[in-house]
């Protein structure tokens, strides 16, 4: 009888370690029970994965879902040896979407794809997945990691993240009161957060800038230390803001900036009208608009311009909405309005972007 294994083909030769890919699994189970909350009922390692929402003491929930990921910010993180902060990031994209919905974020899973597992690098991302779990209070309760050999490059990952949420149905989020004259708050971003970054690579690339030296922008740290501040996630301070009552709408301001983003939350006959004066621009974004020379219209609709959420309430409750979030350690501005619209005009306008941003 022939040996039908006479090549002795294995698994692992073809660029798969399954006995790599057990050993993270078996990192992660502590980091994934640090973010245990009321619904979770199993540990990592089923088939899947069960959260049970009556325990959570919901009436008549609505379910909202989010699946995002984090761009070409992660060649950047690859670049610059530095992976932790891009599993915040993870959570923040897709955590931040929901909660505009008015839905508390329950339970968060990951997808982490590579060419080849190097353990050190995914248990880092998984620590920041982790990380950005608790501070917005859901649960990572399972995921996956795959090894695709030929299908990304040796050194290469992609990660994407999938959330849910849950809100009374009563109490979702819909936009509907938003009326002329209100208010518009925004919170401030802690920097690029997890948008435009093709572009800031491909300035970067052109100036030859090296990510370990010193940012154009930023003395005290290193350009890519700069570049992977992780996004901001809002979780706790809008939900906050919303059970105290006033909020009538909520605006991530991701890809798309602050041109695309507000319009989605905003009903018929309606457009915000921003005072770009009215917040400080951020570093990062001054050295884009004046050193680099971005136009300030690519500007406003390629990045957050340092606004990473944004509230509509009613004059009379802005002061009050204000001061929650504040507490909470937001930075919190006054930044615009709601106008009525005609018919074929923008739906978001940014006055005096020129003198503020760019002279």
């Amino acid at each position: 009888m022939s040996d039908r294994n006479t090549h002795g083909y294995t698994y692992k030769d073809a660029g798969v370690d399954i006995d790599a890919g057990a050993s993270l699994v078996e990192a992660i189970g502590p980091l994934a029970a640090s973010t245990a909350r009321t619904g979770t009922t199993a540990q990592l390692g089923g088939f899947g994965a069960a959260f049970d929402l009556a325990q959570t003491g919901y009436k008549d929930p609505v379910l909202v879902a989010s699946t995002d990921g984090v761009g070409t910010k992660l060649l950047v993180a690859r670049e610059a040896g530095r992976h932790r902060g891009i599993g915040i990031d993870l959570v923040a994209m897709c955590v931040n979407d929901v909660v505009v919905e008015g839905a508390e974020p329950l339970f968060f899973l990951d997808y982490f794809a590579t060419g080849r597992l190097e353990e050190s690098v995914a248990k880092e991302v998984i620590q920041g997945v982790a990380e950005g779990c608790r501070d917005a209070g859901c649960a990572l309760i399972g995921g996956e990691t795959a090894e695709l050999p030929g299908l990304y490059a040796r050194g290469h990952y992609d990660l994407a993240g999938f959330v849910v949420g849950a809100v009374e149905r009563t109490e979702r989020l819909s936009g509907a009161g938003v009326a002329p004259g209100d208010v518009v708050l925004g919170m401030a971003s802690s920097g690029l957060h997890s948008n435009g970054f093709s572009l800031v690579r491909r300035i970067i690339e052109s100036r030859g800038h090296d990510y370990a030296a010193r940012a154009p922008f930023d003395e005290q740290r290193a350009l890519g230390d700069a570049l992977l501040a992780p996004t901001r996630i809002y979780v706790r301070s809008c939900l906050g803001a919303i059970r105290e009552g006033g909020i009538k709408a909520l605006a991530h301001i991701t890809g798309g900036g602050l041109i695309e983003n507000p319009p989605r939350v905003l009903p018929e006959g309606t457009a915000v009208r921003f005072d770009a004066h009215a917040w400080p621009l951020p570093p990062v974004f001054r050295w884009l608009a004046r050193d680099v020379g971005v136009s300030v219209e690519e500007m406003a609709r390629t990045f957050n311009c340092g606004i990473g959420m944004m509230a509509v309430v009613s004059a009379a409750d802005a002061d009050r909405v204000a001061t929650g979030p504040i507490e909470a350690g937001e930075s919190v501005y006054r930044i615009g309005e709601i106008v009525a619209r005609d018919a074929g005009a923008p739906a978001s306008v940014i006055d005096n972007m020129q003198a503020a941003w760019r002279d």
